[in-house]
Order: C-alpha cells, then structure tokens, then sequence
C-alpha cells in the first residue's frame, strides 16, 4: 500500500512538473492576433507573407510565437469583436489584414500599449490609422499596397484603344476605395476615358451595382481591391462577361478567377514584409516610429482564355506578360 501511495505521488509530481512546464512555455510564447477582414486570395497571400516575414526575423510560430487567426468574413462588426476580444486577452500584438481589420485593431487598441501593425491597407492616413506614413504617431505602423494605377490606366488603353467609358464599382465607407476612384478619376482626364462610378454599401449590393453600371454604355469595368467587390467577383464577371465587357483587376488573383489583365503587386511580399516589421517591434523597436512600408512594384499579368473569349488580342506592350490563366 505504502509503495503504491509513493507511486501516485510520483506520478502526481511528475504530471505537476510537466503541467508547471507547460504553463511557462506558454507564458514565455508571444501571442499576436490576426485579423483577416475577407477570405480572398490576396489577403490569404498577405498572411503566408506575413509568417514568412516573422520567421526571417527569428519568430517561428509554435517556436516562439502563437498565432490566433480570426477571419471577419467580410462583417465590420464581427473585425470589431474579434479586435476588442483579442485586446482584453492582452494579446503582445495584433496584425490587421486589409483596411477594415486594421481600423478595427487600431480602435480597439489605441488606449493600451498593444502595438498594432497592418497589411494590404492602400492609405492608412485616410483611414485614420496613422498620422502620416513618415512618422505613424500612433502605436501603429505596416505595409501600404499602392495600387499602380497609371500603369493600370495605360494598359486599359493598349487593351482597349478605342474605349472611352471606364465602370468603377467601390463601397463607399472603404477609405482606401475613394482614395483610389479619386486618383483614378484624375489619371483618366490624361487618357480620354470617362470614369462611370457606382457606390455601394455592402456586399448584398454589388450584383445590382454591376447590371447598373453596365446599363450605362462602359466598355470595361476596373477592379480595386474593394473588400465587397472582390468577395463577389465572380457575380461581378458572370454579369460582364454575359454582356461582353471586360474586367481588370487590380491583383493578380482576380485575374486568375475572370479578370482579363492586371498590373499586380505580389501580395506575399507585401505579407513578408508586413512580418519583418513586425519582428522589429517585437525586437523592441518602436511602431510609432517605423515609417509605413509602401509597396508599389507591379508586374502586367493577363489571362488568355478570357482575352480570346472576348476577342481581345493581346497588345504588342504586353508580349512578355505573363498568362495566369487556367
């Protein structure tokens, strides 16, 4: 009996050394939320990206780090409640992914000392976010995808020279969305293109948007990387390819589901170095101070099945595109 009390004491002590462990790895891992605003190809890039950036910076997850991925699903209100949960959890940091998530981290955070960094945000002094991309002011900072809409603009014209009408469909409370149509609307005065544009609300309102927008003569629609379009692109393309008018899109996995051609940034390198970023801060490095990373760099992408489907030769600037399509 006395042997038997002995070895369950043991394997209590033993079982209480392992838990006592457990409980300081866990102490010691650093725990960084992730809010991804939609599942869509590009942000899934931004967040491959973003690991990969970590890693390089000494962070690996189950290593050192924890990650808690949380997607919105294309809801404010649900980036908001996971922003405020992760916050209460005192979380060491938290990743934005897209503008919307990254207002909600931002929000949530702002009264603490949880550092916030984001990705795929087109003008984070437009959402509010940061002071300026030089000096954030906040205790924010991140990666800014600078849609190259001139070069989008020059290869709707090689595309398309005899097009005049070009169809803008954004939600309206996106600041990076209005950002974009107000330059775009600017750069299309120097190419002889009207800017025919639709606003909407949510994304129950996108499938109207589009009949609309077609009904008013465009010769082609151009994407941004508006949440609410993007998550219904394929009602977006179904409507224009029934009416034979071309979309372009503004990355290049749009272009794989149905756009024609794109100028595309790579959204993984965005990601990546969204994580370098963010190994600094966790290096100790001040996110109010670290200017925000602007990523412009664009390569032209095309998808040949769509082109030929439409009748649209590829121009003569654009032999050395690459065809993404399946």
């Amino acid at each position: 009996m006395k042997a038997t009390k002995k070895f369950l004491a043991l394997v209590l002590t033993v079982a209480l050394i392992f838990t006592l462990v457990s409980c300081t790895d866990n102490t010691d891992m650093i725990k960084i939320g992730v809010i991804q605003y939609a599942p869509h190809p590009s942000l899934d890039n931004c967040y491959t990206g973003f690991i990969e950036g970590l890693a390089e910076g000494g962070y690996e997850v189950g290593k050192n780090i924890e990650i808690d991925f949380q997607n919105a699903m294309g809801e404010m209100s649900n980036s908001d409640l996971i922003a405020s949960t992760m916050v209460s959890s005192k979380y060491d940091m938290i990743l934005g992914i897209a503008t919307p998530s990254a207002m909600s981290a931002y929000g949530a955070a702002k009264n603490t000392d949880i550092p916030v960094i984001f990705s795929a945000v087109s003008d984070a002094v437009a959402a509010g976010i940061v002071q300026s991309n030089e000096k954030p002011g906040y205790n924010v900072t991140g990666t800014s995808d600078v849609l190259p809409l001139e070069a989008q603009m020059q290869m709707i014209r090689a595309f398309l020279p005899e097009a005049t009408k070009i169809g803008i469909i954004y939600t309206t409370s996106e600041p990076n969305s209005v950002t974009h149509l107000a330059q775009f609307k600017e750069l299309a005065k120097q190419y002889n293109f009207t800017i025919v544009e639709v606003g909407v609300t949510n994304a129950s309102e996108v499938a109207a948007a589009v009949t609309t927008v077609i009904s008013k003569g465009v010769d082609c629609i151009n994407n941004f990387t508006d949440n609410n379009v993007v998550n219904n692109l394929s009602t977006l393309i179904h409507a224009a390819d029934a009416a034979n008018i071309p979309v372009f899109g503004s990355e290049v996995e749009q272009v794989k589901n149905g756009c024609i051609a794109s100028e595309s940034i790579d959204y993984v390198e965005l990601g990546r170095e969204t994580g370098r970023m963010a190994a600094k801060i966790l290096d100790g490095e001040k996110a109010s101070e670290m200017p925000v990373a602007l990523i412009s760099a664009s390569e032209p992408v095309y998808n040949k099945k769509v082109a030929q489907r439409l009748n649209i030769n590829l121009p003569d600037a654009y032999a050395d595109a690459e065809d993404v399509g399946e």
